[in-house]
């Protein structure tokens, strides 16, 4: 098949343009100079004004003690009292007989299994706290499973210290030293409670997920 000249000067210049090295759109991006600026000082602080932007809500604790009395009273100003949790140590730090001195606990059901019309709140832990975007990571690899965290009108995450990282690209670093290759088969970023204005562009909260979210960063080294 014969190629016209036309045709043929169009692939000569092609051919051409491959054989040469293609400069980089953004060469500022590579090497140690990243686009982002570097990560700030205190990532807690970072973390709660970017969540709290979002619409999110955040309580900082000291210990675990501190955690299961401020979230029972959360309970009682907000009226809650269907509260699911599959996770065994959070409803274990939420026992009477770890937190004694809390009046309002007999009046709030803590378990692990709930009808979906029943659900109140969902209690969670997470894999870690993206501090630059403000977002949750979580996955199917939790106990908590997929379900709590879409299903409930009210989502409370419990984090710890050493859960907090800079970047999107350290909480995938921190997800691969704990699961290797076994991977869980969902991970999500929850940025801020769900919201979405695609309906004649009106900002309605809890469309497609949870219409309020907490944040409860407990100041120690998560448990194991």
């Amino acid at each position: 098949m014969k190629i016209s000249p036309a045709k043929e000067n169009i692939l000569k210049r092609i051919r051409n343009a491959l054989s040469q090295p293609v400069p980089l759109p953004f060469p500022q991006s590579e090497g140690n100079s990243p686009v982002f600026a570097p990560p700030p000082e205190n990532l807690d602080v970072h973390f709660a004004e970017t969540f709290v932007k979002l619409n999110g809500k955040f309580v900082y604790c000291e210990d675990v003690q501190t955690f299961g009395k401020q979230f029972f009273t959360l309970c009682h100003q907000q009226g809650w009292k269907q509260v699911l949790c599959r996770e065994n140590h959070l409803r274990t730090w939420l026992a009477p007989d770890t937190l004694p001195h809390v009046s309002s606990m007999a009046t709030i059901s803590i378990a692990p299994d709930m009808a979906l019309d029943q659900i109140e709140v969902a209690l969670t832990g997470c894999e870690c706290l993206v501090a630059r975007t403000g977002s949750v990571v979580l996955s199917a690899g939790q106990p908590s499973g997929r379900m709590p965290s879409v299903f409930a009108p009210v989502h409370v995450v419990v984090a710890f210290a050493d859960q907090l990282v800079w970047d999107i690209r350290d909480a995938l670093q921190l997800m691969k030293e704990k699961y290797g290759e076994s991977w869980p088969s969902m991970c999500t970023l929850h940025t801020g409670p769900s919201r979405t204005s695609d309906i004649e562009k009106t900002l309605v909260m809890g469309a497609h997920g949870p219409r309020e979210m907490y944040v409860f960063l407990i100041d120690q080294p998560l448990p194991h």
